[in-house]
């Protein structure tokens, strides 16, 4: 997933840093990702969902609101109406350069601002929030203590997160002036609204009054047992596979043709998690899987091991060539199951400089209907000149170059 760091002016001019999340292949569509109150663009679910929705065709723009991360402006300053036309500076920003988003995706206080800025936003056909308050004035709860010197004092220095921010007399009165309601319900967009129900930081009650203040179409997914922050990495996997299935439905993407002289497509694998193996495989811009190792192995096991995926190539090859033949034949088949187990694991294969045939595959085939003893024993000759047996069989080439 090919990311450029981009700059672009904000609300008031300032400059806003911000990372654009590209497609490897075809760009179908274009996606904002709004963080957090006092958060940033690089949070694991912001970077996990924008890996999911690029794999798919669909580029994210993340950026740092005005006065966090790596944009400019004082903080102090800020306000959820300076968020909101954020927003509408990032929407403006991509429109100008020819990837006018369609999708806008809103954590936390992030999500009670694209639901504000939907609207003002033109061609925006889905809106997903993740954790998000119905009432914007929530946030002051995390800085309840300091809310009366900083109404008196004009602004006060509150630990948020164990990190010191300066809150402003304005960000206050903004903030409990703002109001979802005509919003939501004024919303020309398909919206999606996911929380979690021990969340202790925006109760899921905010997540009820969204959705009911909400017309159709309007979704909710629980997050279950999932943090407010979302940090767990199989909970942000869990948010960025939901919202990418749905986006896809509203945004309806045309996907494009495989490339020429790759009829199959390209099988792109790109790292998930650096710190340990996880992967994400992509078959162009339809089809998704993780590929793991097991925990013995010093991996979180959410997807099959490498030799996993070549087991299940080998078995889904032989089910379908028996099907095919079948069915050529018009013979009483009503079920094919093929059971692959493979003689060695991966990890132990890594280190070892023996190059002789070592790999060894058993298919204990199933095989269901009214069907001879001679029909079964010719579906298992013709097992055997299943594609994928074929190669495994044969010596293969592996040519490796850099892209």
């Amino acid at each position: 997933m090919p990311t450029q760091r981009i700059t672009f002016p904000g609300h008031s001019g300032e400059t806003l840093s911000a990372r654009l999340d590209l497609p490897a292949g075809a760009h179908l569509a274009t996606a904002i990702f709004a963080h957090c109150f006092t958060c940033g663009k690089d949070i694991p679910a912001a970077r996990r969902i924008a890996a999911r929705l690029a794999g798919m065709g669909i580029a994210v723009l993340r950026f740092d609101f005005t006065g966090l991360g790596h944009s400019e402006g004082e903080f102090a300053n800020t306000s959820f109406t300076s968020n909101v036309d954020d927003l509408v500076a990032a929407a403006t920003y991509l429109t100008s350069t020819g990837m006018a988003p369609t999708l806008l995706i809103g954590h936390s206080l992030g999500g009670a601002a694209v639901l504000k800025a939907a609207n003002k936003i033109k061609g925006i056909k889905a809106v997903a929030t993740l954790g998000a308050p119905f009432d914007p004035g929530h946030v002051t709860h995390n800085f309840a203590d300091a809310v009366p010197q900083i109404l008196q004092e004009g602004a006060a220095e509150v630990c948020l997160g164990g990190r010191p921010f300066v809150i402003g007399k304005d960000f206050i009165q903004d903030v409990a002036g703002a109001e979802l309601t005509t919003a939501v319900a004024n919303l020309n967009a398909a919206l999606l609204v996911m929380h979690a129900p021990l969340d202790s930081i925006v109760s899921v009650d905010n997540a009820s009054e969204i959705f009911m203040a909400a017309k159709h179409p309007k979704s909710f997914v629980t997050l279950d047992d999932a943090d407010h922050l979302i940090t767990r990495s199989e909970d942000a996997e869990y948010a960025a596979e939901v919202i990418s299935t749905w986006a896809s439905r509203y945004l309806k993407l045309r996907h494009p043709a495989p490339p020429i002289g790759a009829p199959e497509g390209i099988i792109r694998t790109s790292e998930a998690d650096p710190k340990g193996f996880l992967q994400d495989i992509h078959a162009g811009p339809v089809h998704h899987a993780l590929a793991d190792e097991p925990l013995a192995y010093g991996g979180t096991n959410k997807g099959m091991s490498p030799y996993g995926f070549l087991s299940a190539g080998l078995g889904a090859c032989t089910s379908m060539t028996i099907r095919m033949y079948a069915r050529h034949k018009g013979w009483p088949l009503n079920h094919v199951s093929v059971d692959v187990s493979h003689s060695k694991v991966h990890a132990q294969d890594a280190s070892t400089k023996n190059t002789d045939k070592i790999d060894g595959w058993t298919r204990k085939i199933t095989l269901t209907g009214d069907l001879t003893e001679e029909q079964r024993l010719r579906l298992l000759e013709i097992a055997d000149r299943c594609p994928v047996h074929r190669t495994l069989e044969r010596a293969s080439e592996v040519v490796t170059e850099f892209a």
